[in-house]
């Protein structure tokens, strides 16, 4: 296998004099050599800016001795060692429990089982596809039972082991809660002289079995994927009727004082904590992160909210698939130094020829500013599109509208699966992916990297140097984290191109910005789309849930549109009553990636409101008729202005794209039914309208309304009329003199 270096941080946004640590992996080198550049352009293509940094010259600086660090993927909960399970001698262990593939062979739904030795006990689903358990001495001796019926996958099925250490009988019943022909239940039973074997030190896992035998859980293995609810350790053989009065309601009199443990996942739903309702509190915690807030097996339909009826969602989505944080060791950190400016920064690394680099951003030194302009970097974006499979998607083609060529990020990740997906990817069983974390390389969030998000939000860095405009960056992490407070200081905030997740907490700041009398420039499209949440108690992990609407790689189940982390609705921000236009004065309406178009002034770009914006741009010029994207300024995916969706009655329409290709389609949330005609050769939906617009207080904003914006302002070596605009725009939102209120 051929060499390679990869690696992520523990922060993505520091100040001078706070440090950082770097995580670093490799195979096939024996060392490598790591410096700190700022990152003025990230594109290396062949009509671009090129590549630009700058070194920093830090105490980093060096050589590091390489050495491999392992992802272990997969989700599963985890309970410490107990007394109270380690003696057990018979048990019943039972949950209601929905296979989601079923196919995939050794899949361990609940025990206390180290597979190497086959020691202790475990239920799971076999190479046969049918529920199983199992008991072992670790000496030896096994005894193993099959139901012999297949199960189906996405059905819910009461499933329970349970052994009597006296008689020696292990019994296992595969109950499916929809019964029809050839899908009933089975009970099967066999005698045995084995005896489950103890381990004192060995926990007891929901979702997967342990490979090495420690006690913190160690290297797991056989991950399940789909929903377990329900489930209940018992301290002896329960029949049938003792397994039914456990699944329903209060623990019994006659069964409670054998319950070891009755696990609620409905409590505690927005913490990575599994409570136990038994007196025991035998409580443990979830491994990366399985996906909680979904629909149980006594979901009706009736409540959609999950905090309305916790109940009907106490289950847990366990996928192999999933990976929060890889947990590796620091290799080195930094202290920024005083002084280092503030912008985008990333640790370079080279071993062999090999060339890594880990991004992070520096931001000023805390209660100043060292610009009036501010740059928003959209890492919610950044992170929800981490470790994307496009390349081999089943529509990327079609999408792009010409052949898919993969990127040796593409290859890496199809050679590593254990990277973890983006949210534009389904997990192995089908499932959409909601929950996304930067505690991971994340491949396409590089220089000389693909031109989406991070090297396309570049081109826009590496113009304001060229135009020697200053700026500083914060992340829109920081923004959820500091409200206003962290953009208040600013004359300007401007976006990058694709700021399309956002939280709650980013959207009040900045509509409280616009009413302090800031100014808001969208140099991008997309934007303020989809709602996310970080989780409350755990850093560098965010949650998506694609609601009922929307243009959209996956839709979340019915009843399953509020976000575990939270508790808000997920979705598009349009069905939570803040669409884009109230933002920004434009929202989504089309996109298309085969060829970007070009602008032509409309009649309100001559009124004085406006008239200053196209200072040096000619009325009947093509505007943007060029570009690194697709070849023009409009395009990729485009916004539109629409009164309807919230878009400033005063506003001014400034400019228009047309052109587009037949591959440009309106999106989903405009279309009720499809018709023929939508492509953008016939629709005249498909359209970038430029924005500007007045706020209270002599604020404004302005938008470009296309994605493909930033790739047009480097051609020509920066003069063009892109560049002139945007320049025009720039240097006035600075500017403090006030925007007066239309007439």
């Amino acid at each position: 296998m051929a060499g390679f270096i990869t690696g992520y941080s523990d922060r993505i946004s520091v100040r001078p004099g706070e440090t950082i640590k770097f995580m670093v992996s490799t195979q096939g080198v024996e060392s490598y050599d790591a410096t700190i550049v700022r990152v003025i352009c990230g594109d290396d293509g062949p009509q671009s800016p090129g590549y630009k940094v700058e070194p920093l010259k830090t105490s980093v600086d060096g050589r590091y001795k390489a050495r491999f660090q392992s992802i272990h993927a997969g989700s599963y909960a985890i309970m410490p060692p107990s007394p109270l399970i380690d003696g057990l001698t018979s048990f019943t262990a039972q949950a209601m429990v929905m296979p989601t593939l079923p196919a995939k062979p050794w899949q361990v739904v609940m025990g206390k089982w180290v597979e190497p030795s086959e020691c202790g006990f475990v239920v799971y689903i076999d190479d046969k596809g049918q529920f199983c358990t199992g008991i072992g001495d670790g000496k030896g001796g096994t005894c193993f039972l099959r139901s012999g019926r297949p199960v189906h996958a996405g059905r819910w099925y009461l499933v329970a082991a349970a052994f009597d250490v006296a008689s020696g009988t292990l019994r296992l019943w595969q109950e499916p809660q929809d019964v029809y022909p050839g899908h009933d239940a089975v009970a099967v039973e066999t005698t045995t002289k084995v005896r489950v074997g103890a381990r004192a030190d060995l926990p007891f896992l929901i979702g997967a079995w342990s490979e090495d035998g420690r006690a913190d859980g160690g290297t797991v293995g056989a991950h399940f994927n789909g929903r377990i609810d329900d489930p209940i350790l018992s301290r002896r053989a329960l029949d049938r009727a003792g397994i039914l009065a456990l699944r329903h309601g209060p623990l019994p009199r006659t069964i409670a004082p054998d319950v070891v443990a009755a696990w609620d996942f409905a409590a505690d739903m927005m913490s990575d904590r599994i409570r136990d309702a038994s007196p025991n509190r035998l409580d443990g915690r979830l491994v990366n992160l399985p996906t909680r807030a979904v629909r149980d097996s006594l979901w009706t339909g009736e409540a959609l909210d999950w905090k309305q009826a916790p109940g009907h969602y106490g289950a847990i989505h366990f996928h192999d698939s999933d990976l929060y944080d890889c947990g590796w060791q620091a290799d080195f950190t930094l202290t920024v130094p005083a002084g280092a400016r503030s912008g985008f920064y990333a640790a370079r690394l080279f071993a062999d020829g090999i060339e890594e680099h880990i991004p992070f951003w520096i931001r000023p030194p805390a209660g100043t500013t060292t610009a009036k302009l501010c740059f928003l970097v959209s890492t919610a974006s950044y992170m929800a599109y981490a470790n994307p499979h496009f390349g081999t998607g089943r529509y990327s083609e079609l999408i792009g509208g010409a052949f898919s060529v993969l990127t040796r990020a593409d290859v890496f990740l199809n050679n590593h699966p254990e990277y973890g997906l983006s949210c534009y990817d389904m997990h192995s069983d089908g499932s959409g992916v909601s929950i996304t974390s930067r505690l991971r390389p994340i491949l396409n969030m590089r220089p000389r990297g693909p031109l989406w998000e991070y090297n396309a939000d570049t081109h826009v860095t590496d113009w304001l140097e060229a135009r020697g405009i200053a700026y500083d960056v914060l992340t829109d992490e920081d923004l959820h984290t500091e409200g206003v407070a962290a953009i208040a200081p600013y004359a300007c905030v401007m976006t990058g191109t694709h700021p399309e997740y956002d939280t709650k907490e980013m959207l009040d700041a900045l509509d409280a910005y616009k009413e302090r009398g800031g100014r808001f420039i969208y140099l991008g499209a997309n934007g303020f789309y989809w709602r996310v949440a970080y989780h409350r108690e755990l850093p560098g992990v965010m949650e998506l849930r694609r609601a009922e609407d929307g243009s959209r790689a996956w839709a979340a189940e019915p009843g399953e549109y509020y976000m575990s982390f939270t508790g808000e609705y997920g979705g598009m921000w349009r069905r939570s009553g803040r669409p884009p236009q109230r933002m920004a004065g434009t929202g989504f309406v089309a996109q298309g990636f085969d060829l970007s178009s070009y602008y032509r002034r409309l009649p309100a770009s001559h009124d004085p409101r406006a008239a200053w914006i196209f200072d040096g741009v000619g009325a009947d010029e093509r505007i943007g008729d060029f570009g690194i994207l697709g070849g023009g300024a409009a395009g990729w995916e485009l916004d539109w202005y629409d009164v309807t969706n919230g878009s400033p009655p005063h506003a001014l329409v400034v400019a228009r794209s047309e052109g587009h290709t037949a591959n440009y389609q309106v999106v989903n949330e405009e279309v009720l039914f499809n018709y023929p005609f939508l492509g953008g050769d016939a629709n005249d939906m498909v359209r970038a309208d430029m924005v500007f617009y007045e706020t209270s207080k002599g604020g404004a904003v302005f938008s470009t309304s296309s994605i493909a914006w930033g790739g047009a302002l480097f051609h020509n070596r920066y003069d063009n009329n892109v560049s002139c605009i945007t320049e025009n725009v720039v240097r006035r939102f600075c500017d403090p003199t006030p925007f007066p209120p239309p007439r």
